[in-house]
């Protein structure tokens, strides 16, 4: 999304590329500190978030900082040398709260805004027990307060959740607020099922 509230594509360069983050340079529209952006290597995917923002004049035209947000992979991270792979991959992030291990597939669910209450599908693209990121253009605000129906085979979960992060022209992260301890539990095991040995683990106050 640019300095205009539009969402934007375009080629860009980059270079000083790390397995955290890259400098990119040649972006035409507008963006500041503390953007969020969808960037794309190959057919691999991330969110990263903007760091320092400069005019590079006419031929590189805008150039930023960017670094993955948090619990991104990393999309060109084949492309590094291996040494700077086995360092930086091994890093320790302090900020990691969630209990439950995170897979990202694309699994559809339903979610309702519960003021207006009309349902809205989408695909969930990282997903566990305790909640899930949704891709799209034009997220919720944050708090919003929502109803989403889930699948468990043919059992439908339809617990409370809200919306707490937003990135702007990206997506927003939700989470399951009214699912019981239980449900979030065999939840858990149907993704697992569903993504075996894929999954990866953060532990709740590292």
């Amino acid at each position: 999304m640019g300095g205009n509230n539009q969402p934007f594509f375009q080629n860009a360069m980059a270079q000083n590329v790390s397995a955290t983050g890259a400098c990119l340079y040649g972006i035409e529209p507008e963006l500041k500190v503390g953007d969020v952006i969808g960037v794309q290597y190959e057919t691999k995917k991330a969110r990263c978030r903007v760091v320092w923002v400069v005019d590079a004049g006419a031929l590189k035209k805008t150039q930023v900082g960017v670094e993955l947000v948090l619990d991104q992979d990393c999309p060109w991270m084949a492309a590094l040398p291996t040494g700077m792979k086995v360092e930086e991959r091994t890093q320790p992030r302090h900020d990691n709260r969630r209990k439950f291990a995170r897979h990202r597939i694309s699994f559809p669910v339903e979610l309702r805004d519960e003021r207006v209450n009309t349902p809205m599908r989408v695909n969930a693209t990282d997903i566990s027990g305790n909640g899930c990121y949704i891709e799209t253009i034009m997220p919720l605000p944050v708090a919003t307060a929502l109803r989403v129906d889930l699948w468990i085979e043919q059992e439908r979960l339809s617990p409370t959740a809200v919306v707490r992060t937003r990135d702007p022209g990206v997506g927003m992260g939700i989470e399951f607020t009214g699912m019981p301890e239980e449900s979030k539990q065999r939840f858990q095991a149907h993704l697992e099922k569903l993504d075996p040995g894929t999954s990866f683990v953060q532990k709740e106050g590292q």
